[in-house]
């Protein structure tokens, strides 16, 4: 049975990029449901992620996608400085390449803004996470570095 997942709606770069891992390196078929801010997501059948309270999340200046790297024990060199990407554009207070992540966070808005649902910014974020991956996966590290 594949993993469900929830998260607010409006999913923007932390919460694809989260989603996109999930389904990479956790579970190829899970599932997603987005739900309103206001929703309380501990009565709900799932996994919650990126929403208040949750383990899966932002914690002590890290973004989700970096929490749940650590949660399921995720050795992959290139996602991790993915991670670092994603946090720098997600978290304006720390930035590995002013350049890298303003062209990110500049892609993800374009996701976010030109889409009409939710299952469509992660369907259009999906191809921008395995392009962003790939350049990961050739990146010399001091680019990208903490």
């Amino acid at each position: 049975m594949p993993l469900h997942f929830i998260t607010r709606e409006r999913i923007h770069v932390d919460r694809i990029s989260t989603a996109w891992a999930i389904r990479k390196f956790v579970d190829p078929e899970a599932t997603f449901e987005f739900v309103p801010r206001t929703a309380d997501v501990t009565a709900m059948a799932g996994i919650p992620f990126d929403v208040r309270g949750a383990e899966l999340g932002h914690h002590r200046g890290r973004c989700t996608l970096e929490a749940l790297i650590d949660k399921y024990g995720l050795d992959d060199e290139p996602l991790r400085r993915m991670s670092r990407v994603v946090r720098a554009a997600d978290l304006p207070h720390d930035e590995p390449s002013p350049a890298v992540t303003a062209g990110v966070l500049a892609i993800f808005d374009g996701v976010r803004d030109g889409s009409t649902s939710d299952e469509q910014r992660l369907e259009r974020g999906f191809v921008v996470c395995d392009a962003l991956y790939a350049w990961c996966q050739r990146t010399a590290s001091a680019l990208i570095e903490d």
